[in-house]
């Protein structure tokens, strides 16, 4: 046996003599061709961050010889560049080789080409093989998605869910997550999230929009370990990056959110949520010109959802640019359609005018006939009872609202307009409860502070009074905490990940 090894061992050692024709050479069959060598040097330009070049490249590459990688790879850049002709005619040359390349199908979608259309370029494929009747409705599901029709895509995406070959698919689950979001059900958004995260602990897609919905509710706890959890996957992706960018908005840190804003934005020019974190930061820290870019940046590479339009227009409204916000609002209304969100965010805007207030309320009651509880509709009609000062009805409607959800704005407005109605001990307790919901809810304290106050007033003079004769034997060492805490405040490092 050892003899018969080594005579094989002196045959494999012996070089060939050389027959004049290097690539019959075992050598060069070794090496890559000049297309994959092309490949591989477009795949470095782009994490270079240098699209223009990458292109070149592989432009430089004759048609015939494009393998589907490389096509998938030049729609994806001629897409990101803006130029969605040749990105259109990439991605269908991919489906001719490949039909059931589903991003590609995803970017034909997300370039407004017609469900139908996609449709056809794998109906051979799905009547040939066996189990591909759920591609036709899959395809279906998505067209509604890049159109901005978030009922239908989410009945659809529900219809497949139900099918045993699809039951907790991870990617299904986050496309309804993201669709109850931009459909403003933020509670079946966040539970489908959840699910999400259960099946794929691993999961990164879609938690940056996760972890803006939890800062949103005040799980402030629960978005930093949110963020914790993602840092500890990879730190490359945006999503990280937005979820600490976003407990940091939501703590009043907005010089540390629009770092970390940045970063995301640098790792992935394309993150809408990053965008629009940037752009929030920028408004609340009174840049609003600068927030204005991001926001339209956002809006042109998602030109479906609403929160963008609703960035933009604050902005608008901050600037007392009322006009260019009225044109905007209508503009989403006559784009995205009449729904609750629409006729909601147009309201919002004509209440900023006194003479458009009747328009307004016939809005917010067009929107809550669709969506009775459709939270900011809900509060948009609260405000405008309470500058009508009918506080009566405005505690049925929030009262009617809170039937069958639980919000801390709603419950701390209640307790404002019991308060109005002197209705004190029940206002404590909405106050209560929205401080359960949210304990850094400012207003919600504010409120309860200022009823305490009201209801012990002799309490206070007792505590002047007190004050007066103990002097200030202990009140300096007081000060001294405050200012040393302080001290440690400003001393948290700016870059700091936990």
């Amino acid at each position: 046996m050892a003899l018969q090894q080594k005579k094989a061992l002196s045959k494999t050692s012996k070089v060939r003599p050389s027959t004049g024709n290097s690539a019959s050479t075992p050598q060069s069959q070794c090496l890559p061709s000049e297309i994959e060598v092309k490949y591989k040097m477009a795949e470095c330009y782009t994490m270079l961050k240098q699209d223009k070049d990458a292109i070149a490249i592989l432009d430089g590459i004759p048609s015939r010889q494009r393998t589907p990688k490389i096509n998938m790879m030049l729609a994806n850049l001629y897409k990101k560049a803006g130029q969605e002709r040749p990105s259109v005619t990439s991605y269908k040359e991919v489906l001719r080789q490949c039909p059931l390349a589903l991003d590609a199908i995803l970017g034909l979608l997300s370039l407004s080409v017609k469900g139908a259309e996609v449709a056809s370029m794998t109906m051979n494929v799905i009547q040939t093989l066996p189990n591909l009747d759920w591609l036709s409705v899959w395809i279906k599901a998505y067209a509604f998605v890049h159109i901005g029709d978030n009922s239908r895509a989410i009945n659809t995406i529900c219809s497949l869910e139900k099918k045993s070959l699809l039951r907790d698919n991870v990617d299904l689950l986050g496309s309804l997550a993201d669709l109850y979001f931009r459909a403003g059900d933020n509670k079946n958004s966040v539970l489908k999230f959840e699910q999400a995260q259960m099946l794929d602990p691993y999961l990164i897609k879609g938690m940056d929009v996760y972890g803006y919905l939890l800062a949103r509710e005040g799980r402030l706890e629960d978005v930093e370990n949110l963020g914790c959890r993602l840092f500890n996957i990879s730190d490359q992706h945006a999503e990280p990056w937005v979820v600490s960018g976003c407990h940091s908005f939501y703590s009043k840190r907005y010089s540390r959110a629009l770092y970390l804003g940045a970063k995301a934005i640098q790792l992935n020019s394309n993150s809408v949520q990053a965008l629009l974190l940037k752009g929030a930061a920028l408004r609340n820290m009174g840049r609003v010109q600068e927030a204005i870019i991001h926001f339209r940046e956002a809006i042109r590479l998602a030109p479906c959802r609403l929160d963008c339009y609703e960035g933009l227009i604050e902005c608008y409204l901050a600037s007392n640019s009322i006009r260019e916000a009225m044109v905007m609002a209508n503009n989403v209304y006559k784009t995205l359609g009449a729904n609750a969100q629409t006729l909601t965010l147009l309201a919002t805007v004509c209440l900023e005018d006194p003479v458009t207030q009747e328009k307004a309320k016939t809005l917010l009651d067009k929107a809550l006939t669709q969506r009775p509880d459709y939270i900011k509709a809900v509060v948009k009609k609260a405000e405008l009872l309470s500058r009508e000062q009918k506080y009566e009805d405005g505690i049925a409607l929030l009262r009617n609202a809170l039937a069958n959800q639980s919000d801390c704005v709603l419950h701390r407005i209640l307790g404002d307009f019991l308060v109005a109605v002197n209705e004190y001990q029940e206002a404590m307790d909405q106050y209560s409860i929205a401080l359960s919901l949210d304990p850094n809810d400012q207003k919600s304290l504010e409120g309860m502070q200022k009823m305490e106050k009201e209801e012990s007033p002799t309490d206070a003079t007792q505590e002047e009074d007190v004050d007066d004769m103990e002097g200030s034997g202990e009140e300096g060492d007081l000060e001294g905490s405050d200012s040393e805490a302080a001290q440690w405040a400003d001393q948290e490092q700016w870059f700091g990940m936990q």
